[in-house]
This record gives C-alpha cells, sequence and structure tokens, in this order.
C-alpha cells in the first residue's frame, strides 16, 4: 500500500484559478487564430498593407506564446504569471469597450464578459494565496515567495 503524500505535495488548486487559467488558454488559442488568419490574407494577396499583416501575424503569435506561458505559470502558482494575464485583460476590455461604442455585437460582449472573469478571477482571495505562496527550494526548506530573487 502507498502511503498518502502530503497536503503540501500537492497543493490544491481554486476553481477560480482553474477558471482563469482555462479563459487565458482560450484568449491564446483566438490569438493564434487571428495570426492564422491574417497570414492566410497574406499569402492569398488580399492583404491591403502587407507589412502591417505582418505584424499582426507575429504579434498575435507573440500574444498567444505569453498567454500560454502565463497560464503555465498561474497553473504552477507563480507571482511573475499575473501582470501579463491582467494586463492583457485590461487591454481587452478597452477594445471591447470601443466596439461596443459604434455597435453592440456578441463578440464585443464576449471578449468583455471573459476579461472581466479572468481580471477579478485574478483579484480572489484564493487565487492570489495560490499565487504569491512561498515555494520550498530543492531541499525542502522554505524557499522565497515565487518571483523573488533569493539573497546571498
Amino acid at each position: 500500500m502507498s502511503s498518502p503524500t502530503p497536503a503540501s505535495a500537492h497543493p490544491s488548486r481554486p476553481a477560480a484559478l482553474v477558471v482563469v487559467c482555462l479563459l487565458t488558454l482560450l484568449e491564446a488559442a483566438a490569438a493564434v487564430g487571428l495570426a492564422v488568419a491574417w497570414a492566410v490574407d497574406l499569402v492569398r494577396g488580399v492583404s491591403v498593407r502587407p507589412a502591417a499583416t505582418v505584424f499582426l501575424v507575429v504579434f498575435g503569435l507573440g500574444v498567444a506564446l505569453v498567454l500560454a506561458a502565463s497560464a503555465r505559470g498561474l497553473w504552477r502558482g507563480r507571482r511573475w504569471a499575473r501582470s501579463p494575464v491582467m494586463t492583457w485583460q485590461i487591454m481587452l476590455v478597452v477594445l471591447s469597450v470601443g466596439w461596443l461604442g459604434v455597435e453592440s455585437s456578441l463578440w464585443a460582449w464576449g471578449v468583455l464578459v471573459a476579461a472581466a472573469v479572468v481580471g477579478v478571477g485574478l483579484l480572489l482571495p484564493a487565487v492570489v494565496a495560490v499565487t504569491t505562496a512561498p515555494r520550498e527550494d530543492a531541499s525542502g526548506a522554505p524557499g522565497t515567495p515565487s518571483g523573488t530573487p533569493k539573497r546571498r
């Protein structure tokens, strides 16, 4: 029979963190989808401004990479991952409010709701506690909080 592992070895993740990570990965997938669509337009010759389209492809892929890495960091309880995700949510809120100022559409509301859910989720006490808790170092001794360099 195997002995149960200590609770600290496998910390439970709050449901809000699961939702935040899933929505962040969904946003990363949407950024990849947009980048692919722009690349297809570029290859087909439909793009009116090829240089701007190349920028959008690279930007979309970069955003997707940062969001995917940040979702992984949040899942592992890393403090650094909170900043890029929150920054992206603020940008999405600004964009969606602008879209809604022109025309009310399902996409604009969906982006606004998703950004609000992720932004609020990042600020919930349970998520903050998981993503700011001190880490143990390789020897099992309590270490410094994630994102804080150790002093020698």
